[in-house]
C-alpha cells in the first residue's frame, strides 16, 4: 500500500495545478534556475569546508588532538575510544560514520563504547558544514556566538548521552 503514496501525491499535485491553472513546467524551470543560483552562491563555502575536513583528517591532527583530550574527556565520562569521534562529529558526517563502524567492529555492537559512539553520532550535527552552507546563504558573517554555543551543546549532549548509555 505504501508504494502508492508517492505516485498518488504527484498525481494529486498535478491535478490541483490543472484546476488552479498553474503552469507547472514554467514553475519547474523557475525552481531549477533558483537551485542553480543557490549552488553557485554556496559552492565556495562547501568547497572550503570540505578541504578543511580532508586536511584535518589526513594530517593526523584529529588523532593527536584526540589522544591529548582523551584524559580530560574521561573525567566527563566520555570513553577515550570515542574522543576522536566526538571531535569529528561537528566537522564531517561521513567521517563520523566511518569511525562509528570502526568502534563497533573493534568493541562489538552491545559494548558501552559502541553505544556511546552511536548516540554521539546519531544525536549530533555537522556544525561547521551547517554554518558554511545555511548561514552563508543568509549572509551571516559573524558567527562568534553561534559556533561556540553549538560546540558546547554538542559536548554537553555527548556527556549526557554517554551517562545515559552507562545507566541503561
Amino acid at each position: 500500500m505504501s508504494i502508492y503514496i508517492l505516485p498518488v501525491i504527484i498525481v494529486a499535485l498535478f491535478l490541483y495545478a490543472i484546476v488552479k491553472r498553474v503552469k507547472v513546467y514554467d514553475c519547474f524551470l523557475e525552481g531549477g534556475r533558483e537551485g542553480l543560483a543557490l549552488v553557485k552562491g554556496v559552492f565556495p563555502y562547501v568547497a572550503t569546508i570540505y578541504i578543511a575536513i580532508v586536511l584535518f583528517k589526513v594530517s593526523g591532527l584529529s588523532h593527536h588532538l584526540a589522544t591529548a583530550l582523551s584524559v580530560p574527556m574521561g573525567y566527563l565520562g566520555i570513553p577515550p575510544e570515542i574522543t576522536e569521534l566526538m571531535m569529528l562529529v561537528p566537522i564531517s558526517g561521513s567521517g563520523t560514520i566511518a569511525l562509528v563502524e570502526e568502534v563497533i567492529a573493534e568493541f562489538g555492537v552491545d559494548s558501552y563504547v559502541a553505544k556511546c559512539a552511536s548516540v554521539v553520532a546519531g544525536g549530533s550535527e555537522t556544525i561547521f558544514y551547517i554554518s558554511a552552507v545555511y548561514l552563508s546563504k543568509c549572509k551571516v558573517k559573524h558567527l562568534n556566538r553561534a559556533i561556540p554555543i553549538s560546540l558546547f551543546c554538542t559536548l554537553l549532549g555527548t556527556v549526557i548521552g554517554c551517562a545515559l548509555c552507562r545507566v541503561m
